[in-house]
């Protein structure tokens, strides 16, 4: 194989910067319960559901709670949540993505979403992408949170191929570890002593372009970008 057949992004930290959204979101839920948080353990959160990310954060304050108590604090922080992305706009495109994808298309490899986030719809009609993707596959369609590999296994069989022809695009490691999971390549985007499990680790989609790929996959040596 010389390019892969498909490329499965993640949303959150890979076409858009939502991360500082989801602290503020996540810091007042934790404010609300006395737990001390901070960005850095925002970082730890990412590609995990809500449910989950609540109960994290709980933890962290050694705080029971009941599931319908944490449900109700998750349907807070996604109201904060959803207030602050709704005025995102196409500048908020992270840089190198939309020429990524241009690429991606040009050499007819399919491209889709993959992401935990239930909100993935309201993000990509805010940032003009949501008739992009040919398949679209969120929080709203799994039941496993990364790191297990559904999201990126059902984006794979919607796209109609096999796994092991699908590229992953992640900047989480519980993305990384999904990828790798699913039995895919994986390109990390963020901070490579995060990402270590990733095949190869850049800084932003600017790094990336089709000769990068077609070294991925003739495993040739990729240096971190």
């Amino acid at each position: 194989m010389i390019l892969p057949k498909a490329c499965i992004f993640d949303l959150d930290g890979v076409i858009v910067d939502t991360v500082p959204a989801h602290y503020t979101a996540w810091k007042a839920m934790a404010d609300e319960v006395g737990v001390a948080f901070d960005e850095a353990e925002n970082e730890n959160l990412k590609g995990v559901s809500r449910f989950d990310s609540m109960k994290h954060i709980l933890s962290l304050g050694n705080i029971e709670k009941t599931d319908e108590e944490i449900q109700a604090y998750t349907e807070r922080k996604n109201e904060i949540y959803v207030d602050i992305i709704s005025s995102m706009t196409p500048s908020d495109i992270l840089p190198g993505v939309v020429d990524f994808i241009d690429k991606l298309k040009a050499n007819g490899i399919a491209i889709a979403i993959g992401s935990a986030s239930k909100n993935t719809p309201t993000i990509l009609k805010c940032v003009g992408l949501d008739k992009v993707f040919k398949v679209i596959v969120d929080g709203n369609q799994i039941t496993q949170s990364k790191p297990n590999p559904e999201v990126f296994l059902k984006g794979a069989e919607q796209l109609g191929f096999f796994p092991e022809d699908c590229l992953v695009l992640e900047d989480a490691i519980s993305g990384v570890k999904a990828a790798k999971a699913g039995g895919m390549k994986c390109i990390g985007v963020g901070d490579p002593i995060v990402l270590s499990e990733a095949d190869v680790v850049i800084s932003d989609l600017t790094k990336v372009d089709i000769d990068f790929l077609k070294a991925l996959y003739s495993n040739e040596e990729l240096h971190q970008a």
